[in-house]
């Protein structure tokens, strides 16, 4: 079926049928996912899942653009995407958001899915409306409804619920207080994740201003034993004492001073490649966070996404850990990191280790070769202080000779000497004498006449 068969072959031409007839329109797109949930491995291994799922959310996304953000809910593929499995829901959906695509948009197709998909949501229950019931008959009536299977498989419901929960945006504006009720009844009714029930009190509280009394009527779904028993209520009344108070701290962080805008721009007026360590921005946020303990979850997570966890020292990472200030979120991630920095240095010092073993080994022989090459330099120097002894040996010899020939061959100097010496000595002595008894030039012609005259 391939090309290198024949051109032009089977695989060319349903490429091309799909890319030209199928993904260019939206009913045979919505089909041919439909065909691929009973084909799922297969399916998803040559890529038609995400290639569909592709198409549906960049036609919605052309279609919102050219009606202005305006979902119209007459179209066809409005209704048909509907009827799709969650988890390509979710595909599209997280597709969708990826374009840009306003939280009002999106929150439409997910009001939209859910009033098609969860049972139970286009119709009121009757903890709602039925003030004529008594408490038995409508504990019973809302019971023996979820005992049947009334509201459908049970295990796919709870799915659909918790990812309806999850695609939900965050901002107030997608979707309405009304709807949000709904969803808490029918996670609550279906035992949903405590987490996901909670996050969906915590967004109703910040929007109780919108809801009425009948929105707030919860049924308190028991099973039969406990309905039975004088301390059941017809109404979850713990839920609405939550919900209550969320908004009351809400409130309250609405009348105090918004100053986490103003530590958001602070933080991050240094980028974060000029960052090597956010160990300092961690002990801020801390610091930030224990001063402001009415903090919402939503401001908490904002000022937290600041910090790159991976960025953290291993001593930082062991305090976010057990920080019980910092979101789920925010903790879940740091121990990620922290798993992931010390399995670094485990292999960095297995690393080392073998390094500096291949290192020892290449370097052995390099001071074998060094020894010889010193041992040669030193026999070197030997011999050359052996010759030089030599010829200082030999120079010593002829200064020797030289001095005892001048010793020996000129003995009339030192008689010389002798004599000269002698005769100075003899002439001083005269001359000592001379000074002190010299004769007077009459003596001294006295004297020279008698040498005549006697002569």
């Amino acid at each position: 079926m391939t090309e290198e068969v024949e051109d032009g072959n089977l695989i060319s031409k349903t490429e091309a049928f799909l890319t030209f007839v199928v993904l260019s329109s939206w009913r045979d797109t919505i089909i041919v996912l439909k065909t691929c949930e009973a084909l799922s491995p297969w399916a998803e291994n040559i890529q038609m899942v995400r290639r569909c799922c592709d198409s549906i959310a960049w036609k919605a996304f052309k279609d919102c653009q050219s009606t202005g953000e305006a979902v119209n809910k007459e179209g066809p593929w409005f209704d048909e995407v509907a009827t799709l499995r969650i988890n390509h829901f979710v595909r599209i959906m997280t597709a969708i958001r990826a374009k840009g695509t306003k939280p009002e948009t999106i929150g439409k197709f997910i009001v939209h899915y859910a009033e098609r998909r969860v049972a139970g949501m286009d119709t009121e229950s009757e903890g709602l409306r039925g003030y004529g019931y008594s408490k038995n008959e409508l504990q019973f009536s809302v019971v023996s409804r979820k005992d049947r299977g009334v509201f459908g498989n049970s295990k796919e419901q709870r799915t659909i619920i918790e990812s309806i929960i999850s695609l939900i945006p965050p901002q107030q504006e997608a979707v309405s207080c009304k709807f949000l009720l709904k969803m808490l009844k029918m996670a609550i009714l279906y035992s949903v994740t405590p987490a996901l029930v909670s996050e969906l009190e915590k967004r109703i509280g910040m929007m109780l201003q919108e809801a009425t009394v009948q929105d707030l009527l919860i049924p308190n779904y028991k099973s039969a034993d406990q309905s039975n028993s004088p301390e059941c209520t017809m109404h979850d009344i713990d839920v609405v004492q939550r919900i209550l108070e969320y908004f009351l701290m809400h409130e309250q962080q609405q009348q105090q001073p918004r100053k986490s805008g103003k530590f958001n721009v602070l933080a991050e007026s240094l980028p974060e490649s000029a960052r090597t360590c956010d160990d300092g921005l961690y002990r801020a946020i801390d610091i930030y966070l224990k001063s402001h303990p009415t903090l919402s979850e939503y401001d908490r997570r904002r000022l937290c996404k600041i910090m790159n966890c991976a960025k953290l020292s291993l001593d930082a990472c062991n305090h976010a850990a057990q920080n019980e200030r910092l979101p789920m979120r925010t903790v879940m991630q740091v121990l990620f990191s922290e798993q992931l920095k010390m399995r670094e240095a485990v292999q960095g010092k297995e690393q080392e280790q073998s390094g500096n073993n291949s290192e020892q080994e290449e370097n052995q022989p390099s001071t074998e070769i060094e020894i010889k090459i010193l041992r040669a330099e030193l026999e070197n120097v030997k011999a050359k202080m052996a010759e030089l002894q030599n010829d200082y040996n030999e120079l010593q010899q002829e200064y020797d000779k030289l001095n005892n020939k001048q010793r020996n061959g000129y003995p009339w100097s030192s008689g010389w000497r002798k004599i000269k010496n002698s005769f100075h000595a003899k002439q001083e002595g005269d001359g000592i004498g001379d000074g002190e008894n010299r004769p007077s030039p009459a003596r001294r012609c006295r004297g020279s006449l008698r040498r005549s005259s006697m002569s």
